[in-house]
């Protein structure tokens, strides 16, 4: 089967990219061929989220394990694409360069047969709207939302004037000699 792609970046500017990918490469093939699709010279890592319909970011999936563990991370070259990516989800996200976070909506569009009598060598480019920008579009991590309105009337975050409360006690039962300060 066939997978066409839009890849969409994290923008005001419509700057897109659509393509076309076999069900059976990884998605280490496919940040291989959006790498290339947006002109990136592919020398940064990145990474792929699973999200739901919605975008909400999930499971990181990774160009290389960076686990404490070697192995125990699965990486882009692990997963099969048709494996996390069908009819009932076609959503994923792609960050490439996490320092400069280029971030993409990922999506699949269309599942097709392949056509035996067409030789076409995929993956493939198959449309690109917009020019890339020269550098990464600014993030706005500031949330609307406040900690008062987080944290509510729970006051548990210390400060100075509550470590203050410490001054006069004997840290002595627990090994700590505080004679020299």
């Amino acid at each position: 089967m066939i997978y066409k792609f839009r890849a969409i970046l994290d923008a005001e500017e419509d700057i897109f990219r659509d393509i076309a990918i076999s069900d059976d490469n990884t998605l280490e093939d496919l940040h291989n061929t959006l790498v290339n699709a947006f002109g990136f010279d592919g020398s940064e890592g990145g990474s792929f989220f699973t999200c739901d319909e919605d975008w909400v970011q999930d499971e990181e999936i990774p160009l290389f394990d960076m686990g404490d563990v070697p192995g125990e991370q699965k990486t882009m070259a692990d997963i099969i694409l048709s494996d996390i990516l069908y009819d009932g989800q076609t959503k994923i996200l792609y960050v490439y360069d996490p320092f400069n976070m280029w971030t993409f909506f990922v999506e699949l569009a269309a599942i097709e047969k392949e056509d035996e009598s067409e030789e076409t060598e995929l993956p493939t480019l198959l449309f690109a709207h917009g020019v890339l920008p020269a550098e990464a579009p600014v993030k706005d991590f500031n949330s609307p939302i406040s900690n008062d309105d987080i944290f509510g009337d729970y006051d548990d975050d210390y400060d100075d004037e509550d470590f203050d409360m410490f001054d006069n006690e004997d840290f002595s039962d627990f090994g700590y000699d505080d004679s020299n300060y």
